[in-house]
């Protein structure tokens, strides 16, 4: 092997490792040696997604692509970047859109159409997104992940019967894959089998936390100030049922909580205290957990926005909303946000 092939394989090791300061190293001695690889670009951008810089990761696909005008894995990384965190989803479709053009198999037809459709459902074209899902190849597929994904975007516009078995096989195939649990959870839950939800949901909420953190992960203080700065960018009207002097911070819901019905996903709970005086205005204690934030957001400077979307969300439907009157408004001035 010659010198630039072992770094670039090395790369792709320490990447397998979570050694992204590693691998970005041997990416750039690759470049050294050769300023002109794609392989080499293409691992520096996914170096670069790893530690959250997904600007300077798509800059890297883009180069990657501009020197090798087929290279479909630069195409299928940099549209999943444009996806999420970046939400730039028409740029997404023409990536993918390219990437089919290319697709010589049928894993790499799948790759492209599990992309333009989680782009499809960001644009919120669920018809589209419906209509992409009959391109699925029927399979068998080289990666045995896919046959879960597809029954993830099955699942996504409503598919629950097509999506249950391919879940149920994925959870079998793939027994340490958490997002295979958590959807087996829902699946089971959309069919009325509320134990066996809540079992998978349980097997979820372990597996989810057996993995690593992302590199650029926050300390739990410096998570708990986010959160605080977040509560303190919203209205006055929703911050005030929110007890400022209870805010807690953990990795994600408890087992007892699960059980009681709690999305083993959830990105924040309030639990309202009970012991007001009749006529006292309610509030509630916070708990917010960390690595589910962090993984929607899936980028440091997206986890503010986030949790103060998620409460705004949550202090409107557990304070404001019953507040509202069912019939038609007479004007009164019963939604407080007002």
């Amino acid at each position: 092997m010659d010198e630039f092939s072992a770094h670039l394989d090395r790369g792709w090791d320490l990447v397998q490792r979570g050694d992204s300061s590693g691998a970005e190293m041997a990416a750039r001695r690759a470049l050294e040696l050769d300023n002109q690889s794609p392989e080499a670009y293409n691992l520096l951008g996914y170096v670069a997604a790893l530690q959250g810089d997904f600007e300077d990761a798509v800059e890297h696909y883009s180069q990657a692509i501009a020197l090798a005008d087929d290279y479909l894995e630069a195409m299928l990384n940099a549209a999943e970047v444009y996806i999420h965190p970046l939400g730039e989803y028409e740029q997404a479709i023409r990536m993918c859109d390219q990437a089919l053009d290319l697709a010589e198999n049928d894993d790499e037809i799948v790759d492209a159409l599990l992309l333009k459709f989680d782009a499809l459902l960001g644009l919120n074209e669920i018809d589209s997104a419906r209509a992409l899902c009959e391109r699925f190849p029927s399979g068998p597929f080289e990666n045995p992940n896919h046959a879960f994904l597809i029954g993830r975007a099955l699942y996504e516009i409503g598919e629950i019967g097509r999506a249950g078995p391919l879940i149920e096989q994925a959870v079998k195939d793939s027994p340490t894959n958490p997002e295979a649990w958590y959807y087996l959870g829902l699946v089971r839950d959309e069919g009325g089998d509320v134990h066996g939800a809540t079992r998978a949901f349980l097997a979820s909420r372990e597996l989810d936390l057996s993995l690593a953190p992302p590199g650029w992960s926050l300390s739990p203080e410096a998570f708990e100030m986010t959160t605080r700065k977040a509560l303190g960018g919203l209205d006055e009207k929703l911050r005030q049922f929110i007890r400022e002097d209870e805010i807690y911070v953990t990795d994600v819901p408890g087992v007892e909580l699960v059980v009681d019905g709690v999305d083993p996903r959830a990105l924040l709970l309030l639990d309202a205290v009970s012991n007001t005086k009749p006529g006292e205005q309610p509030t509630a204690r916070l708990f917010v957990y960390q690595r589910n934030v962090e993984r929607l957001a899936g980028a440091l400077d997206l986890i503010e926005s986030d949790i103060a979307v998620a409460l705004e969300r949550e202090i409107t439907a557990s304070f404001l909303e019953p507040l509202r009157p069912a019939g038609p408004s007479n004007g009164s001035g019963n939604n407080l946000l007002n």
